[in-house]
């Protein structure tokens, strides 16, 4: 009879240990894997915040610096772009379209964002997955408001809800605009990106309220917000009159926006238009290539994906050491089996073989049983993972890096079953035959 065959019968007559020992060593490949899929993803997620988009345009500023503002809505643009150079651009033949993006008010902190409707067309994240709403539609009249997800369920808003928006972001949003309130007319779908945290008006409508907030108190201008209407003299009193009294002639085109967006005809013209821009006589503007700028975001934050592979190496080193707890604690159990072995003339290699190919065995079954509990759960818990936490988790084979970590499992299995099959070749037949029990 073979080794293995007989390695087979032992595991057998030991079920219950055996398979205590495959099922703890499978959750931890489950888990070993599993944190393995989520730092990719969280990693493609990240560089993956804004897709199909082939430049951001602001004002002069490091591309880290711009990105960060109008894509993260974190931190404060140093000037806005003047409204002629953007629709200078805009008409450039080799943009087909852009999205402007105006900045600096917010609603109980969450940041508010003047666009236009291309916004829900044209921006996408992840692979190329579009914006979706929720409920409800996008924006109509100069008083409607889009919630990101996060910003509906937290603050609890639904359709026809009327919110105030105020003046400046974060804890500098004292001044509110209370006299122009904005009506909910949609909610988008969780897409996992800053999106979910923001309030989303038409650029008519930061225009409108910032009439009112020209014809209020004074020239107040907040660190942070920096909308051209801030700027504007108190001349635009006769302008909010004619807006109070229902006018549908008043002139809401902003005179600056923080930035905007744009989506080339042709990818490969993105670079030369980037060139372009940068070394523009006229308005200092910076172009980035948001592919780019992540990247070096990433390698800034990237810190999060460090302590996931950290986690991962532990997972293994903690899998494997109860593995090998198992292999030690069988080898004493069976000091008795393998003294009658030895006694009926098998060799020292044999027990070793006999000891090997029990590894093997419990290794590559916990790896088989703990790759299909990957996958069950990531069927079972992806839609949960989209909803709550806005990853979307892709259920492809196992990757180069997975099957390289499955290898390692293998190998350390039968590396670390190398201690267990020494002792049983040193252990002399005496030993075994005179065993208390």
């Amino acid at each position: 009879m073979s080794p293995y065959s007989l390695s087979v019968k032992s595991m057998k007559h030991r079920m219950d240990s055996v398979m205590i020992t495959v099922v703890s060593l499978a959750l931890g490949v489950a888990l070993l894997l599993g944190v393995e899929r989520i730092r990719n993803e969280a990693r493609y997620g990240f560089t993956n915040t804004i897709s199909e988009t082939d430049l951001i345009v602001g004002a002069r500023s490091g591309s880290v610096s711009l990105l960060l503002s109008s894509i993260f809505h974190i931190g404060n643009v140093t000037d806005n772009v003047s409204w002629e150079t953007y629709q200078k651009i805009e008409r450039n033949p080799q943009v087909a379209w852009t999205i402007p993006l105006s900045l600096g008010d917010s609603h109980k902190g969450y940041t508010v964002l003047g666009t236009k409707n291309g916004y829900f067309a044209h921006y996408k994240y992840g692979q190329k997955r579009s914006l979706e709403m929720a409920e409800g539609k996008v924006l109509g009249d100069t008083y409607d408001a889009v919630l990101g997800a996060e910003v509906a369920e937290e603050l609890g808003y639904g359709i026809g809800q009327q919110i105030v928006l105020a003046h400046g972001s974060g804890e500098l949003s004292f001044v509110e605009h209370s006299e122009n309130p904005f009506t909910v007319v949609g909610v988008l779908k969780r897409t996992g990106t800053p999106i979910d945290q923001t309030v989303h008006v038409s650029l008519e409508g930061i225009e409108a309220i910032h009439l009112d907030f020209n014809n209020g108190e004074g020239h107040v201008h907040h660190a942070g917000c920096n909308h051209a209407s801030h700027k504007k003299e108190a001349s635009s009193i006769d302008a909010f009159d004619a807006l109070l009294a229902g006018d549908e002639e008043v002139d809401l085109t902003p005179t600056e926006i923080t930035a905007f967006l744009v989506g080339m005809k042709s990818r490969s013209d993105a670079v030369m238009l980037q060139r372009a821009i940068n070394v523009h006589d006229g308005e200092a503007l910076t172009a980035v290539l948001p592919g780019v700028a992540l990247t070096e975001l990433w390698q800034v934050v990237g810190v999060i994906e460090k302590i996931l592979f950290v986690v991962s190496i532990l997972v293994l080193f903690v899998s494997l050491a109860s593995m090998f707890g198992a292999l030690m604690m069988s080898i004493k159990e069976r000091r008795r089996e393998i003294a009658i072995l030895r006694s009926v003339g098998a060799r020292p290699r044999h027990i070793v073989s006999l000891v090997l190919g029990e590894a093997m065995l419990v290794t590559l079954s916990a790896i088989i049983l703990g790759a299909v509990l990957l996958y069950i759960a990531l069927f079972a818990l992806r839609p949960v993972i989209q909803e709550r936490v806005g990853m979307w988790i892709e259920i492809t084979p196992p990757t180069s890096t997975e099957w390289a970590m499955l290898g390692i499992i293998f190998c350390a299995g039968v590396v670390i079953a190398l201690l267990p099959a020494w002792r049983c070749y040193r252990s002399s037949l005496s030993d075994g035959l005179t065993i208390k029990l």
